[in-house]
C-alpha cells in the first residue's frame, strides 16, 4: 500500500466549488482516484461529474498527516 494525496474541488451550489485536500491508501493512482469518487460522492451526495480532481501525489511516509493512512501504509507514528 502507498500513501496519497488528492487534491481538488467538489461542487457545492449551482456557481460554487469548494476545494479540498484528502490523503488515502490505496495500491495505485487509479486505484486512489476511485477512493476520492467514491469517499466524497458518498459523504456528499455528488456524481462524479461534481468532483474535480486536480492532482494526485504520492506521499513519502515521512509527510503522512492522516494516522490513520500513516498506520495503514506502517509508517512511523
Amino acid at each position: 500500500m502507498n500513501a496519497y494525496r488528492a487534491v481538488g474541488a467538489l461542487k457545492t451550489g449551482k456557481f460554487s466549488w469548494q476545494k479540498f485536500s484528502i490523503e488515502l491508501a490505496a495500491n495505485d493512482e487509479a486505484h486512489a482516484t476511485e477512493q476520492v469518487y467514491s469517499n466524497l460522492g458518498s459523504r456528499h451526495k455528488l456524481k462524479r461529474q461534481e468532483i474535480r480532481i486536480d492532482e494526485i501525489t504520492l506521499l513519502d511516509k515521512d509527510n503522512i498527516t492522516n494516522l490513520a493512512v500513516q498506520y495503514i501504509v506502517g509508517g512511523e507514528q
